[in-house]
This record gives structure tokens, C-alpha cells and sequence, in this order.
């Protein structure tokens, strides 16, 4: 049962969807993104994941230290368990104090607190910072990589393998623009608590101050992170993000000549999304979108509703053509509860649909009565 859904039902989150047919204004077409040199870059949407740029998105690359992001996924996860806390004091390892590239020059045999070594991972990009975090959660670096990798199957990371904690060049340490952008999305969506670590622009320990490599950070105040990374034979490599009004935008540039080219190339992606294109909350989770009428139940009706929020990014200009349609099971039969699927609501754009999620039952119905079952069993007969 296909339903086109009412000006009034979506008046809290939708208030200009359309009954009928309407004459498009002429508008600025959205153009081509901007040249981006480099080996593979995307933009995605945060909130909608719509993929609004992209060239060699699925390109296996070496992320270099585009890694610590999910050294950090798992860390941040840690925390959330429990299962290690800001203030543990970490005796800092050999291993770790070896570390070449970029460091925050902790001291062999130091105790450091969990906090000053996630920041100096975050914002120093500190390969020995890394090292010891991945000891102090797993144990060692080898087990921590295992737990880095069950991580990447979980988040969907199809084409993503990871090696090491740090980025540092191996041979089978590989990612995609692609995954590195949903990774960034799901650390962003998963610990605000800890994100705004990726906006700090410089941290000092042992006496040495280092500036985050992200240059964005300086360029524009709606830029609040995420890494950068670079190795001989990746190139340079920076994931960025930036939210202005309700939308936030990801881009992920890899394998570009230098550090300006990368900076350069990100600002103009993100600048290219923000001006052509707008995201919009149509559904909160949760909120009665329709009700279905209920066979055999102790209700006639259930409400409808969505288990998370839904967005579309759309080209600025178009809100007003959107149209929202609920399609539902003919025969809704009791006992039913919050994990049965008894419907769908898809959004459309000229004709295209752009988002299609599935309806749950916001409150439980059980069986009714006999006579309300038998009576229900006549009417479906004849129905």
C-alpha cells in the first residue's frame, strides 16, 4: 500500500513537500568539482553519506597516517567500554620511544597519562604516541592492529588493511579514499566527546611545541579537523572536515605533490560542497511518520516511525521539489514489535529517489482477543 504523504503529516519536518506536479524555476547548474591532482580524493556528506565528488574513490592507496584515525576509532571505543581511562599513566616502551617520523618526544621508561598521548597522537601526529597506546589497549602493537582491522570489517571497510598503529610505510597496509571518509564520519558520529581534539592547532610536552599539520584549521574557523598524512611513497595525503549551518562535509585528497597542493585541494572541495549543495533533517528517529492499520491485534493501529534520523543532500534551491512517499505492507498482523519492518519511506528529486529507509512499529501490539481474531479473519477473508 503506496501512500504519498501529506503537507500536514510532515509539517514539523518537511513543510514544503508538494501535492502535485510544479514548474521548476530555472536555476545555476551544479558544475563539475574542481581539478583536484593527486591519486584519488572524495567529498561525502556526513549526515546523509551522499557521495557529492569523487575520482579513484575505491583506488587502494597508502593512507599513511591517515591510520591514526582508526587508532584513535579504537582507543575512543576503549574509553567508551570502560576498559582503559584519560587518566592512566602509560610506562612509555623501548618500542615506542624508537619510533622515527613525526613524534611528540616522549621519554623511554616515563609514565605519561593516556590524555597527553592521545593528543600528541591527534595533534602532533606522534608515531611514538601511537605505539604506546596501542600497547596499553591490546598489549602490544601486533594485537592492537588485530583489533584495528576487526574494526575495519565492522565499519564496512571493505577494501582496508591495516599493518601497524602508525601509518609508517608496509607493504600490506593499504585504504581508500572511500573508507577513510566513512571511517572519519564514524568517529565523528561515535565520540563528540573526543572530536574536538582534532581542532587544536598546537600542543607542547617535554617543553617542545608542534603546530598540527593541518592547515585548514588556520584557513577557515567552520574547519575543526582531522589528519593529515604523508610517506615517501603515499605522497601527502589529509582528511579534513568542516560543518557550517547544519551540514558537514568530509573530503579526503590522497597522494597530492605537496603539503599546500593537499590544503589547497581540500579547502576547494569543501568550498565546492558547501556552495552547490545543502543538507536537510526530513525525519527525526523515532517520530510518527504514518499509522497502519492492525489485523488481529489488542490495536487497531500502530505508529510508524524511523529507527534513526533521515537527511538528503540536495543542490540548494530544490527543498521545495522534494516529495516523500510511504509504501506499506498491505496486512499488518499481530503480536508485532519496534523490530519488524512494516514499511518504507522513499524520498524523491525529479523523479530520482535519493533515500529509502525502512519503517518499525514505535510501540509493541500483541495478539487480541478471540473474538477480536476471529472477527479480523473474517474480514481479511473477504478483504
Amino acid at each position: 500500500m503506496k501512500q504519498r504523504a501529506s503537507r500536514l503529516a510532515l509539517a514539523c519536518a518537511v513543510m514544503c513537500l508538494l501535492y502535485g506536479s510544479v514548474t521548476l524555476a530555472a536555476r545555476t547548474p551544479v558544475p563539475s568539482p574542481p581539478p583536484v591532482g593527486g591519486t584519488s580524493y572524495i567529498l561525502l556528506d556526513h549526515h546523509s553519506k551522499r557521495v557529492l565528488a569523487a575520482e579513484n574513490a575505491d583506488h587502494r592507496i597508502e593512507p599513511a597516517s591517515l591510520t591514526k584515525l582508526m587508532t584513535a576509532y579504537i582507543a575512543f571505543s576503549a574509553l567508551r567500554d570502560g576498559n582503559i581511562s584519560l587518566d592512566d599513566e602509560i610506562v612509555i616502551s623501548e618500542k615506542a620511544w624508537r619510533m622515527p617520523g613525526s613524534r611528540m618526544f616522549i621519554e623511554v621508561n616515563s609514565r605519561v597519562s593516556l590524555e597527553e598521548l592521545l593528543q600528541g597522537m591527534i595533534i602532533q601526529s606522534g608515531n611514538d604516541a601511537s605505539v604506546a597506546i596501542a600497547e596499553h589497549v591490546a598489549g602490544s602493537e601486533e594485537a592492537f592492529v588485530q583489533m584495528m582491522n576487526a574494526a575495519a570489517q565492522q565499519l564496512g571497510l571493505e577494501n582496508t588493511q591495516f599493518a601497524n598503529s602508525t601509518g609508517l610505510g608496509h607493504s600490506e597496509q593499504r585504504t581508500t579514499a572511500h573508507d577513510i571518509a566513512r571511517l572519519a564520519s564514524s568517529l565523528i558520529r561515535e565520540f563528540p566527546e573526543h572530536y574536538g581534539w582534532y581542532a587544536v592547532r598546537e600542543y607542547t610536552y617535554n617543553g617542545i611545541r608542534q603546530h598540527n599539520r593541518n592547515r585548514l584549521l588556520w584557513r577557515d574557523s567552520s574547519v575543526d579537523g582531522l589528519k593529515t598524512g604523508y610517506t615517501e611513497s603515499a605522497g601527502y595525503n589529509l582528511a579534513a572536515s568542516a560543518q557550517r549551518d547544519d551540514t558537514r562535509l568530509i573530503s579526503v585528497v590522497t597522494g597530492t605533490r605537496n603539503d599546500e597542493a593537499r590544503a589547497s585541494a581540500s579547502y576547494a572541495l569543501l568550498n565546492y560542497g558547501f556552495r552547490f549543495f545543502q543538507t536537510h533533517r526530513l525525519y527525526s528517529a523515532g517520530e510518527e511518520l504514518t499509522r497502519a492499520r492492525v489485523w488481529r491485534g489488542a490495536r487497531d493501529e500502530v505508529a510508524l516511525g524511523l529507527r534513526e534520523d533521515l537527511y538528503v543532500t540536495i543542490p540548494r534551491g530544490q527543498y521545495d521539489d522534494l516529495d516523500a512517499y510511504m509504501d506499506l505492507e498491505s496486512a499488518v498482523l499481530a503480536p508485532i514489535g519496534p523490530d519488524r519492518e512494516t514499511g518504507r519511506v522513499q524520498v524523491t528529486l525529479g523523479g530520482e529517489t535519493i533515500a529509502d529507509k525502512a519503517l518499525f512499529p514505535l510501540q509493541e501490539v500483541g495478539e487480541g482477543g478471540f473474538f477480536r481474531r476471529v472477527l479480523d479473519d473474517v474480514r481479511l477473508w473477504f478483504k
